[in-house]
């Protein structure tokens, strides 16, 4: 009661329900608690206290349930689904999530990675720091191809870390190179975040998914030219082999065979969005029916290969889909509680100049990635951000972008920072799925250590993205024949 005494003096009731809805929520993550229990737990408190205590919510709640003497309306319960939920089960544009899950599941299953990945071996392992590239480079093929980190990391990391530890590696770059690799599919079309952000900011996913590809790459470019100074600069982390065959057109052909089909099968996706040949959901059709049949021709499709990928497609996109009901719940409690001004109020409150406001936002985007998964992220606290970045009125120029290009490159600086946060230690996630699969010689501190230059190279890609924001502007402006 002291506590609540002593805020009382400074802030509102609602100011205080606020705060302690995310504190509750953190709580409960921190004991364990799955995440759209906790999410819907801590909403169902906050509503039954204001339901309670407060007349203005109590209100607004009864305007979807009526308690009379005949009991329920039920008619009126019958639509607290549509209030709470609205239109998520019927957007079309979240029904490209399963099917770009399902298109990088069959990718990883039917044996392509694997392909590319003993191929270009051939081709870039002779080299110093070889085997590093090859991780970046398959890296960057697969988050074009696949957009679940999970599955990105973890593949790169059974497939090449081995090789890498018998080449004698250095333990923190190949698990630094082999994380960050990883972490692309999150920013590099087609991404289900960016999906997501789609749908929440009310903004177009092809716009996102155009707006993305030049600072995907650009991250993509950092790597790389780290790995080679770093390998001209100390030798031993990266060796060379002691024994290799000479490149001929037999390797160069190999490579080719492996590499062209789900570059294609990328090109075909992408390139249909952006010519405006097919909506964003239908080319996520496209591409899980392209990936089926890539499998087909690698002679890697069969029954059980489709029952597990269509299984795992289930599970991730229900877990999506499961905090994403949870989460709109808990968004829609906080903003009857006034939470969407107070949070405004809040951060105008901090400084005056517009462009220290977004500064503010992404590192509070960039704390938050310590804490909650992207999902959360990107459900709760982009829908309150909104309002803030229209209201500064950047002067982003969009050379001809029908739509804000403010929201674009905004969403494209959170996605950037929030690869970041996938990264920093000590709860990165990218970090756990890596250290899932490791040997038994690599710790998590070997990991932590080589992730450190990543970030430093994520937060140099950030400000790059911040200070031009043409790189995200421009090809949707193109797209649109501007």
């Amino acid at each position: 009661m002291f506590i609540l005494e002593f805020l009382g003096q400074y802030l509102t009731l609602n100011e205080i329900a606020v705060l302690a809805m995310f504190l509750m929520f953190i709580t409960f993550l921190f004991r364990g608690i799955p995440v759209a229990f906790a999410l819907v737990g801590v909403s169902l408190i906050f509503a039954l206290f204001a339901e309670i205590f407060l007349d203005p919510f109590r209100a607004s709640f009864r305007d979807i349930i009526e308690f009379d003497r005949t009991g329920i309306d039920y008619q009126r319960l019958g639509a607290l689904g549509g209030r709470l939920f609205g239109s998520i089960v019927k957007n079309p544009v979240l029904v490209a999530l399963p099917m770009f899950i399902f298109m990088g599941l069959m990718l990883d299953q039917s044996g392509v990675a694997q392909r590319m990945m003993h191929s270009m071996q051939k081709l870039f392992g002779q080299l110093r720091g070889g085997l590093s590239l090859t991780v970046l480079l398959i890296g960057i093929i697969l988050a074009a191809s696949t957009g679940v980190i999970g599955a990105s990391v973890t593949l790169l990391g059974v497939m090449a870390l081995p090789a890498m530890m018998k080449q004698n590696y250095s333990k923190p770059i190949a698990t630094g190179t082999i994380a960050s690799a990883g972490t692309l599919g999150i920013l590099i079309p087609p991404s289900i975040m960016l999906v997501i952000m789609s749908d929440q900011l009310a903004i177009s996913l092809g716009d996102l998914f155009m707006g993305a590809l030049f600072p995907g790459l650009l991250l993509g470019g950092l790597y790389i030219v780290f790995i080679v100074i770093y390998g001209l600069i100390n030798p031993k982390a990266m060796p060379a082999p002691e024994k290799h065959d000479e490149v001929g057109w037999p390797v160069i052909r190999e490579v080719l065979l492996s590499v062209v089909p789900p570059m294609f099968l990328i090109l075909l996706v992408l390139g249909s969005i952006f010519a405006g040949i097919a909506t964003p959901t239908e080319a996520s059709g496209l591409g899980a029916f392209g990936a089926t049949l890539l499998a087909l021709f690698n002679r890697k499709l069969n029954y059980t290969v489709l029952k597990e990928v269509s299984r795992s497609t289930l599970n991730t996109a229900g877990y999506i889909v499961g905090i994403f009901l949870a989460a709109n719940f808990f968004a829609f409690v906080l903003r009857r509680y006034g939470g969407d001004e107070i949070v405004e109020s809040m951060v105008l409150a901090t400084f005056q100049d517009p462009w220290l406001i977004v500064l503010f936002i992404l590192f509070i985007v960039f704390l938050l990635g310590f804490l909650l998964d992207w999902i959360e992220i990107t459900i709760i606290i982009m829908p309150l951000m909104l309002p803030i970045i229209l209201g500064l009125n950047l002067p982003i120029e969009g050379f001809g972008v029908v739509r804000d290009p403010s929201i674009v490159w905004f969403a494209i600086l959170v996605a950037v920072t929030l690869q970041t946060s996938f990264l920093t230690p000590p709860v990165g996630f990218a970090l756990f799925y890596l250290k899932g699969v490791c040997p038994p010689g690599v710790s998590l501190g070997h990991i932590y250590r080589g992730v450190v230059p990543f970030v430093l190279l994520q937060l140099l890609g950030l400000f790059i993205v911040f200070e031009f924001p043409w790189l995200v502007t421009w090809l949707p402006s193109v797209a649109y024949g501007n």
